[in-house]
């Protein structure tokens, strides 16, 4: 398995942070932890594609053949992303996390070297709440939203009750693959 594991793989990794997180006064949120940090997210993807890629899954077989993929993830607050799925779902409650894939079985690009996998956005607002809910740390929620949305993005859904269980075996499966008490996460 080692020698699979040698996938050489590029993420280009767009990271934003809402202009709204820098007045965050809560005391939940420490805005040094890695998850609000661009460098992690990007080892994060790299080494959850590789997982992907090894047990296929993803849901487009022509993505298990790339070895070069791009995608955004956006920290947004809850007007932002309220604002956000109504503009594009019609719907106007806020929500925890937003997908917008850009690959489907129909994907047109799907011989170019690389591949647009699409936009993340989280609600650092919602994450906290339900980390306060769930007792876990804000962290971990994130980390939870984040692989979901990925998930999406690989063309995951969950239509009914086995497509999210596998779904959320696959989120704890990839999580489970982070080494989150170890600061060398950052490096290969």
């Amino acid at each position: 398995m080692s020698d699979q594991f040698d996938l050489s793989l590029e993420i280009d990794l767009v990271f934003k942070l809402s202009k709204s997180f820098d007045t965050l006064k809560h005391s939940y949120i420490n805005k040094s932890y890695l998850v609000f940090e661009g460098s992690f997210w990007k080892v994060v993807f790299k080494k959850w594609m590789k997982y992907v890629i090894l047990e296929k899954g993803s849901k487009f077989p022509y993505i298990l053949k790339k070895r070069n993929f791009s995608l955004s993830l956006q920290i947004i607050d809850n007007i932002e992303i309220q604002e956000l799925n109504k503009r594009w779902l019609n719907k106007s409650s806020s929500t925890d996390v937003l997908s917008f894939p850009i690959v489907d079985e129909d994907y047109k690009f799907a011989d170019l070297d690389f591949i647009e996998l699409g936009d993340l956005f989280v609600s650092y607002e919602k994450a906290l709440s339900q980390s306060l809910e769930q007792n876990h740390s804000i962290q971990f929620e994130i980390l939870w939203l984040v692989s979901h949305g990925f998930l999406h993005l690989l063309g995951w859904e969950h239509s009914d009750q086995k497509d999210l269980d596998d779904m959320i075996n696959f989120q704890h499966y990839l999580i489970s693959q982070l080494d989150l008490e170890n600061e060398s996460l950052l490096t290969f």
